[in-house]
């Protein structure tokens, strides 16, 4: 049994994706500049992911692991999951994601019996729950990145809700009503009061965008790029309102975020590396082409303020773990110089993933070189991996904490 092998991951070609990321990693040509914004590794049935097998046999990923799932996945985590439960991907956002909430285990469990009841396919788009599986997730920035991520602290959303003429309005709604009133609100207005109250928003921001005089620190920045990228004749994207509402958070390159289940958020611009449980349950809220369920969002969303918490670059930059409140996963990171050398024992099936450098990881007989179109891998428990860097490298290295 290959204990260690080289793997081909999914691209996901989102009209939000940028062009050159993905294909740069994967060293393929886009002449026509088609969208490539995710990339994804794991045994999702939306990952198509192919193992490489040194005899030149190519397999499915999750029919490998099932073919004999306690030798490759380790006891505990056949027991606790029967699977690879985590899903490790390459994001590249040059356009705003969507306002959105990801369901607890149990509501997931609920909501995706609910719509097999209904008989809704599992491909129809305007379904919900594509799986019974929470999706927690922890994202590292490769790049500078900004998102929203929950409701601003009291005292700051009101300061905002103050400053911004448009949004007077929800001021005594928030007072009396707290976070969930006010959303509550804002989700629920009808599209015509939306109109009303966000046109003469846009009429006086989107010239300050276009003239280059709005921060990326400010909201009306990203309000402002919002209205003009989900242009729809008579409807504006009440999603605008969560730019106000929300924290906009700004990460370095190396800082990373955690984001559990509940918790509003929106990858607004950067590239990033993302783990998170095995899941494609989103709820969206708006800033988006696809499924809107406003009823939904609501029922799932913390209603409450966030301080977010940003996980440092700083540390043993050779050897990082971010740390992650939940069983499903844990991503470790190397920072490592040509040379460079390191041991490590898989206790269940572990992914990597190169998003700068050479490394050549070895394991017995099997031998697996990561570079530029070649950079993911899987190893199995039951032997020890030798990782060695020929260049200046970065390497995720994703599993499951025990």
């Amino acid at each position: 049994m290959q204990k260690l092998a080289l793997l081909k991951g999914a691209v996901k070609h989102y009209d939000w994706g940028g062009v050159s990321l993905i294909p740069s990693l994967l060293q393929v040509e886009n002449p026509q500049m088609k969208p490539f914004a995710e990339y994804w590794l794991g045994v999702h049935p939306g990952a198509h992911c192919i193992l490489v097998m040194d005899d030149g046999r190519e397999l499915l990923l999750r029919d490998y692991i099932q073919s004999s799932p306690e030798a490759l996945l380790g006891a505990a985590v056949n027991a606790a999951f029967g699977q690879m439960p985590y899903l490790l991907k390459v994001l590249d956002v040059k356009d705003m994601l969507s306002i959105q909430v990801h369901p607890s285990r149990a509501g997931a469990v609920l909501g995706f019996e609910a719509e097999n009841s209904r008989g809704i396919p599992l491909n129809a788009p305007g379904r919900n729950y594509k799986d019974a599986n929470h999706k927690p997730e922890l994202m590292v920035a490769l790049s500078g990145f900004y998102l929203l991520h929950g409701f601003k602290p009291e005292t700051q959303l009101l300061q905002t809700l103050e400053a911004v003429p448009e949004l007077h309005s929800f001021i005594p709604v928030f007072k009396s009503e707290g976070y969930k009133g006010l959303y509550k609100r804002a989700m629920e207005l009808p599209q015509e009061e939306v109109n009303i109250l966000l046109q003469p928003l846009i009429n006086r921001i989107i010239p300050l965008y276009q003239q280059e005089k709005l921060d990326k620190a400010s909201e009306d920045f990203w309000a402002a790029r919002a209205a003009q990228t989900f242009v729809q004749p008579g409807s504006i994207d009440r999603g605008i309102f969560s730019i106000y509402f929300f924290n906009i958070v700004h990460l370095k390159t190396g800082e990373a975020i955690f984001q559990d289940a509940g918790v509003p958020h929106a990858y607004l611009e950067g590239y990033n590396v993302e783990i998170m449980a095995s899941s494609d349950n989103v709820l969206r809220g708006g800033l988006t082409s696809k499924h809107i369920d406003t009823a939904e969002l609501l029922k799932h969303t913390k209603c409450e303020a966030t301080h977010p918490q940003i996980i440092p670059a700083g540390g043993n930059r050779k050897a990082k773990r971010y740390p992650a409140p939940v069983t499903d996963f844990e991503l470790h990171s190397y920072e490592l110089n040509a040379g460079d050398e390191a041991l490590l024992q898989p206790a269940t099936a572990e992914l990597f993933l190169l998003t700068e450098g050479e490394v050549a990881l070895s394991s017995g007989d099997n031998l697996a070189v990561l570079k530029a179109g070649s950079i993911a891998a899987v190893a199995f428990p039951g032997m020890e991996v030798k990782v060695r860097a020929g260049a200046p490298s970065l390497l995720f290295r994703a599993t499951v904490p025990l």
